[in-house]
């Protein structure tokens, strides 16, 4: 069995019914026992963090603001899953993918708030002074000794997906789109060479950035994010409504292509409904991660003493994440390529070079392929400076007592990674970041499945109090 069957393999059994009952079943239940609150409360949300973004937050050592906390995280979540996964969902799953998109986000949402929940109120203070939180942390404070074996599974998958998610996958797509516009330009960035180059690039940055841990990757993304995801938006949104004429056709695809792909891609191609299915709520955890327990580890850090008001900071997230820029993503693409009459090729894989086709319909081939490789690279670099994060907590909690070595290793390892990252497939980077997220996702579902009873709790107590609601 070749390394790529072994990798195909993991991912089927990663993202098969039982897995996708598991993520999707978690955050429904989650709803029904808060009573809808990503709908309930979604004003209180949006008040809460949008709404206070421009408001003066302060943070004491070994933390960070509310603000920051978020925008580390939602750097994590707001990455190349936006543009090249979004992208593949469609082109692997056809235009239905959106529809399960959207349904993982609708749920999902929940799923991040109790995932930052149980953070803020399992955290602990490690040596260095640090909040440090997350997973592994809520299931050995929050369930108890017995259960510590399930914390260091969680941290194990934890590091490995980090190369996934957080690495290969990133820097392989920073490549992959910057390749794109220099060929815009007559350039040949055919070779290996180059993408080595845009590898090194890529690492001395990230190297910089996370010596000066969780305090510098804030300070960081704290500016990167609200940027990027303006200028990206604001691109996306000349694209839909240049295109606005083939909004009802590309609603129509989705939605009929949600429980019936063969009556929008053609029989021929027999894409089945669970394989839409499989790749929109895969790409969607991929792009907002909720339910994967990674976002709660950046929250951890956060100043914010009441683990509801950081909490609804989750909510918030998988909205902006998959309900407007996942969606912008895709409504650019189809309503781009249709607006163009393109052949379109269901059922096989696509990456940032449908986008930039699909732009260029109102942009020039140049400008598109600019958009796209900055947007892309921006969104990537972000999420690679997160993920760093991540795989250092979960190597900290793994290894105890020789943690400050192992966590120096495990960034050197880290940066090497990206360099070799960038010269890899794109369809095998793509799986293994896809089987790696389904098994680091299992044993965080489990602990949040049984806390939910604390986050409610919790969360009741919170809205209870009026002083809470003003």
């Amino acid at each position: 069995m070749t390394f790529a069957e072994i990798v195909t393999a993991v991912d089927d059994f990663a993202w098969g019914p039982v897995m996708l009952v598991l993520l999707v079943g978690t955050g429904l239940y989650l709803s029904i026992r808060s009573g809808f609150l990503q709908f309930t409360r979604f004003g209180y949300a949006m008040r809460n963090t949008i709404g206070k973004i421009f408001k003066k937050q302060t943070a004491g050592k070994g933390e960070v603001t509310p603000f920051q906390a978020m925008t580390t995280a939602l750097a994590g979540t707001v990455g190349t899953g936006n543009i090249a996964g979004v992208t593949g969902a469609i082109f692997i799953g056809g235009p239905g993918a959106v529809f399960w998109l959207w349904v993982s986000a609708l749920v999902g949402m929940v799923t991040k708030y109790s995932e930052v929940v149980l953070a803020v109120r399992y955290r602990e203070r490690n040596e260095a002074g640090d909040w440090v939180g997350g997973p592994m942390y809520y299931i050995k404070n929050g369930l108890g000794k017995s259960w510590t074996w399930l914390a260091y599974i969680f941290a194990f998958f934890g590091i490995t997906a980090s190369f996934g998610i957080g690495n290969t996958t990133q820097v392989d797509s920073i490549a992959t789109a910057i390749g794109t516009a220099v060929s815009a330009f007559g350039g040949d960035a055919s070779n290996t060479a180059f993408r080595i180059a845009i590898g090194v690039v890529v690492a001395v940055i990230v190297a910089f950035v996370i010596i000066g841990g969780i305090k510098r990757i804030g300070a960081v993304t704290e500016r990167m994010v609200p940027a990027m995801a303006v200028i990206y938006i604001i691109a996306a949104l000349v694209v839909v409504f240049g295109n606005i004429g083939q909004i009802g056709n590309v609603l129509g695809d989705i939605f009929r292509g949600a429980f019936n792909p063969s009556a929008v891609c053609g029989g021929a191609v027999g894409i089945a409904v669970m394989t839409t299915i499989q790749k929109g709520i895969a790409r969607g955890v991929f792009s907002n991660e909720a339910g994967l327990g990674s976002a709660p580890i950046a929250h951890a850090a956060t100043s914010e003493t009441d683990p509801v008001k950081q909490g609804v900071y989750g909510i918030f997230e998988v909205f902006m994440d998959s309900i407007v820029i996942c969606t912008l993503t895709s409504l650019a693409l189809l309503m781009g390529l249709y607006g163009q009459g393109a052949e379109l090729a269901w059922g096989q894989g696509a990456g940032s070079e449908m986008v930039v086709q699909a732009f260029s319909g109102i942009f020039s081939g140049k400008v598109a392929a600019i958009i796209i490789a900055v947007g892309l690279s921006l969104f990537a670099l972000s999420t690679v400076l997160s993920w760093a994060l991540y795989g250092s907590r979960c190597c900290e909690f793994l290894f105890g007592k020789i943690a400050k070595p192992a966590t120096m290793a495990y960034k050197v390892i880290f940066c090497i990674v990206l360099i070799i990252g960038s010269t890899l497939g794109l369809d095998i980077v793509w799986d293994i970041g896809d089987a790696l997220n389904g098994l680091m996702a299992i044993p965080n579902l489990i602990a949040l499945l049984l806390l939910s009873g604390t986050t409610i709790k919790i969360t009741k107590d919170h809205f209870s109090n009026k002083e809470n609601l003003k």
